[in-house]
């Protein structure tokens, strides 16, 4: 059985569960003077409210995760659960930054703010609006034979960024094959519950709502 944790101390030999939450189903109020609320969701999910953009600065972490440890992520979703097996052999670093920033709650909250329909979901964007980040990058570049096929969860960079620059920002591929070249560091791949990721990708990219700020 696994531990959350929390729950109890970790044991040896026992796989390390990190918790985290994302939100999927996003309920959008924008703009106008009828207050008009559109609703978006698919069967199976919530709707939520969208969560406000903050502003993270944080250090880059100490490397903790050893290879080839067993880390799972369980992603807590407003349209379910699902699990991402870490690649700590294969992308220690990586796997390190995430699973730091899980501890810390960095994802709490947090929606997806990238939803393109049989070709990837992308979240862990503070901001919101796919220019946000945890306040520090780690590089570690990706397998040379790599194929992001169904179910691989790697790390969204920017396109002058180098090869297997990360920060916070994942994505899921829904795709057979997203046909990317060894570009976007590897994390890990979804090892339970891939029907809730196929739920969020049913679901248009959430609404942004204009900025009030100056």
């Amino acid at each position: 059985m696994k531990e959350r944790l929390g729950d109890r101390p970790i044991v040896a030999g026992v796989p390390t569960v990190l918790a985290i939450a994302l939100l999927a189903a996003i309920l959008s109020s924008c703009g106008g003077g009828d207050n008009s609320t559109t609703v978006t969701s698919v069967a199976g999910c919530k709707v939520v409210d969208a969560p406000e953009p903050k502003e993270v600065s944080l250090s880059a972490p100490e490397q903790t995760v050893k290879a080839g440890e067993k880390l799972t992520a369980v992603v807590q979703t407003s349209c379910g659960p699902f699990e991402i097996a870490l690649d700590t052999k294969r992308a220690p670093q990586i796997a390190n930054s995430f699973s730091y920033l899980a501890r810390e709650g960095f994802y709490d909250g947090l929606d997806f703010n990238r939803v393109v329909s049989g070709f990837v979901i992308e979240g862990g964007d503070p901001l919101g609006d796919g220019s946000g980040g945890p306040g520090y990058t780690v590089v570690e570049e990706p397998p040379a034979d790599l194929s992001y096929t169904r179910g691989v969860v790697a790390m969204a960079k920017t396109p002058s960024e180098p090869p297997g620059s990360a920060g916070s920002q994942f994505f899921v591929v829904t795709s057979h094959n997203a046909g990317f070249g060894a570009e976007y560091a590897l994390l890990g791949e979804v090892s339970e519950g891939y029907g809730t990721v196929a739920r969020i990708n049913k679901l248009p990219a959430p609404e942004k709502c204009p900025s009030s700020r100056s």
